[in-house]
């Protein structure tokens, strides 16, 4: 076989589709978010506003954070030196634990490298904790729990996206003595929809289910300490297994489960994605945890970030664009094409200093391509009103929304 050929076959059929995904190097600037540097392929350089970032608050440059993670780094240096099981457990690591924990008011929580292997470790040895365990999985779940199903070698149902009817008809139509397990997630983050939490909860308890739900893009924005849609709604205690992230609100890096002793203490065990998984630097673990302790008092960085979203949706509507909104802090604009949502994307950056990646196929279904904007506290009114406009003159220029943009 001609390895390199096939190579070469692969890459290319991205090309063809428009989907060929283009990483910009950029240098973000400490004190200055969301402004960046970006260099360009011709080696200079450009100062642009990053508009597509997941540090939804903009914590990657705050003092606290940035105070702990010196602090932790002059007293133990770089790395951790190893895995949890092997002396890479420590008190930063701990810390962040207990911090966890008390944020969703669960008995434990158990720290990963990412919210992904969180996902992915936990969901696929959930089985060999619960042999015959059947999990029912949404249809739009993020790849990393789509992953942790399928590597499980367990039973799974895929019930219709936030459809608890066909939910329910699922479970019922499988044996009533079978453990089961409903994963799901909060906020969905392409179109930034909810899910209908409370009426999933129900099901799981009307038919002896475990609950898991991914608070990844709710964690730190929303509920009274930031512990994510579940805690706003007053719904935590109803759910087994929560999961979050601490690199997008909490802006540093990582991802946990939070749950019971028992629970957190049977995947610790079992979960080779925790196992044999260096554990993360405890100057990341004292910033990440310095973030979640200062975001339980900070509401008033969850309201301005909500402000800011709501602004910038009414504005885009206000242009005629086609957005979606659900009432959180996601703003997609649907553009319906890969190619013209690369070429939208690239004149953004290029003409107007505007970063936002764009959005395509498998991350979304063909068809619903999009720019995905995430605006936050950091982004004040100079920045939003050279969006707005840019985004104005682009869409009405290149006549995007009558599907006649070229190059």
């Amino acid at each position: 076989m001609d390895y390199t050929a096939k190579l070469d076959e692969a890459i290319g059929r991205l090309h063809e589709e428009g989907r060929y995904r283009t990483f910009i190097d950029i240098e973000r600037q400490n004190g200055q978010f969301p402004h960046a540097v970006w260099t360009r392929p011709d080696g200079e350089t450009q100062d642009i506003t990053v508009w597509c970032g997941n540090d939804y608050l903009g914590m990657g440059q705050h003092p606290v954070v940035l105070d702990a993670m010196h602090e932790a780094l002059d007293a133990t240096g770089a790395g951790s030196g190893g895995t949890r099981n092997i002396s890479g457990t420590t008190v930063y690591h701990k810390r962040l634990e207990a911090e966890l924990s008390d944020l969703h008011g669960k008995e434990a929580a158990l720290l990963f490298t990412s919210a992904y292997i969180a996902n992915d470790a936990t969901l696929s040895t959930l089985p060999k904790l619960f042999p015959g365990l059947i999990i029912y999985s949404d249809a739009l779940n993020h790849a990393s729990m789509i992953e942790g199903v399928r590597r499980n070698g367990g039973a799974k149902r895929i019930f219709r996206h936030n459809d608890v009817e066909h939910l329910r008809a699922l479970m019922a139509a499988d044996d009533p003595a079978a453990p089961k397990l409903i994963a799901f997630e909060s906020i969905y983050s392409m179109d930034g929809d909810i899910s209908p939490i409370e009426a999933i909860c129900d099901a799981a308890d009307d038919f002896g289910a475990l609950t898991y739900i991914d608070e990844v893009h709710a964690v730190g924005m929303y509920g009274p300490r930031g512990a994510g849609v579940a805690e706003r709604d007053g719904l935590m205690h109803r759910l087994d297994i929560i999961n979050g992230t601490l690199a997008k609100a909490y802006g540093v890096m990582g991802g946990y489960i939070a749950a019971s002793e028992k629970m957190c203490d049977a995947i610790r065990s079992y979960a080779p994605g925790f196992i044999f998984t260096t554990s993360l630097p405890p100057a990341v673990a004292a910033g990440a945890a310095a973030s979640v302790r200062h975001l339980k008092t900070a509401q008033h960085l969850r309201d301005e970030q909500q402000t800011q979203a709501k602004i910038l949706k009414l504005r885009l509507k206000g242009l005629g664009l086609p957005i979606i909104d659900h009432g959180t802090h996601i703003v997609p604009v649907m553009v319906g094409n890969p190619v013209h949502t690369q070429i939208l994307s690239d004149k953004l950056l290029e003409d107007h200093g505007i970063y936002v990646q764009p959005i395509n196929f498998p991350t979304v279904p063909r068809g619903t391509e999009r720019l995905r904007f995430t605006p936050s506290p950091v982004h004040g009114s100079g920045e939003l009103d050279a969006l707005v406009k840019a985004m104005d003159d682009l869409w009405s220029h290149c006549a995007l929304n009558r599907a006649e943009l070229t190059a």
